[in-house]
């Protein structure tokens, strides 16, 4: 989905009432004279296909529509919303981008012959918990679909990118989706996932160049909701600035998804330079309250440079993963990439949530509840990390 399908025209996120699908299709025609193509008219996966629709699309289990209006259209909607009737919300739709990190020097201070320092900080390989049974969507800039690693496993994809295939040509997804389910005995090296023996959902909501847009997101949540995976692995976002407030329709659509059993784990963002004194405010959409924001440590347990940090109240870091030098899957034919990020700690802490998902059946606010209440404690403020690094169940 791309923001503004003419010179005149932007893309917009509108937020609707509980429940008032049906009677906002009238009100976006009355109001504003669009007509947005709705997912309720059509079956699972081929939602996808709508995405382009001339006005935009209706994501009718989501209560949200992605609609393409020119400016007096959008002031028109805005009004609607301030009173009565099925609108509650308008806002711009935002470009997002797949969190890159500077090149960090490798660090031996771990043996990885094995497993991965991240597995081991977690403690994954010492847990009983596997992720059998659980659905874990990983919406990024897709996956590998013919990945040998990944071969035999339940693989389900679906691309909300106009124009390209679920396959991954970037490789950031690739990474996510290893570190999150991959193999812990590879044909071939160590092993790198923590749900090792979870249901893979690869939702292409980023572009092979590594960018998207919220609509394209907001699709990928709710196909994630569709298909009942417990837990949403988000390592993507925008930079925000101190005081800026978070999507108050992002936070809508998280709480929802919380209440129907899915958690949703997001990025904080790479924008810190710690050393030179600059801490940077978690990004969108991590930085809404309903959605578990993640920062990263190394393998000394400290904060990464690039790791952003709870600047503005209710804006947090929820919980630290491992996100330095992190070894996982990647494109074909170099098939193994190392590389950081907060974007390699969110998979992290999706893993662990799918082990916690399997052992104790939690979903939603429960089990973001045994996250925290489970998560090591660090000698590094809560600003930081949150409630400490996370751990395997």
């Amino acid at each position: 989905m791309t923001s503004g399908a003419d010179s005149g025209t932007r893309r917009y996120l509108v937020l609707l009432e509980e429940d008032s699908s049906a009677a906002a299709v009238s009100t976006f025609a009355s109001v504003a004279g669009l007509h947005p193509a709705s997912t309720a008219d059509v079956l699972g996966t081929t939602a996808a296909n709508l995405l382009s629709a001339p006005d935009g699309l209706l994501l009718h289990e989501l209560g949200v529509a992605v609609v393409t209006a020119a400016a007096d259209q959008a002031d028109a909607l805005t009004r609607a919303a301030a009173g009565p009737g099925p609108l509650a919300l308008v806002e711009p739709e935002r470009t997002v981008h797949a969190y890159a990190a500077p090149a960090v020097e490798p660090d031996d201070a771990v043996d990885e012959t094995t497993f991965t320092w991240g597995l081991q900080a977690l403690g994954a390989p010492e847990s009983a918990a596997t992720g059998k049974g659980i659905r874990v969507a990983v919406l990024d800039t897709g996956v590998v679909v013919d990945h040998p690693d990944l071969a035999g496993r339940t693989l389900v994809t679906n691309s909300f990118v106009d124009g390209e295939q679920v396959d991954d040509e970037h490789g950031h997804g690739t990474h996510c989706v290893g570190t999150a389910c991959g193999p812990r005995t590879p044909e071939n090296g160590r092993g790198y996932g923590v749900a090792h023996e979870a249901e893979i959902y690869a939702g292409k909501v980023l572009s092979n160049a590594g960018s998207g847009t919220d609509g394209g997101i907001l699709s990928g949540i709710q196909w994630a909701i569709s298909n009942r995976c417990a837990v949403v692995s988000m390592s993507l976002g925008a930079a925000t600035q101190p005081g800026d407030p978070h999507s108050r329709i992002f936070e809508t659509v998280a709480s929802r998804a919380l209440r129907q059993g899915t958690l949703i784990v997001a990025a904080a963002g790479n924008e810190s330079r710690r050393a030179e004194g600059h801490i940077a405010p978690v990004g969108h959409p991590a930085n809404c309250p309903s959605i578990l924001a993640v920062g990263a440590i190394d393998v000394h347990r400290a904060i990464a440079d690039f790791s952003c940090g709870t600047v503005d109240p209710g804006s947090a870091v929820d919980l630290a993963g491992p996100g330095v030098d992190v070894y996982s899957s990647w494109t074909l034919p170099e098939r193994y990439n190392t590389i950081s990020g907060t974007s390699m700690a969110t998979p992290h802490v999706a893993g662990a949530a799918a082990l916690a998902a399997q052992l104790h059946g939690a979903r939603g606010w429960e089990l973001w509840a045994r996250l925290s209440q489970s998560a090591r404690r660090l000698p590094l403020p809560s600003t930081d990390v949150g409630a400490g690094l996370v751990q395997a169940p």
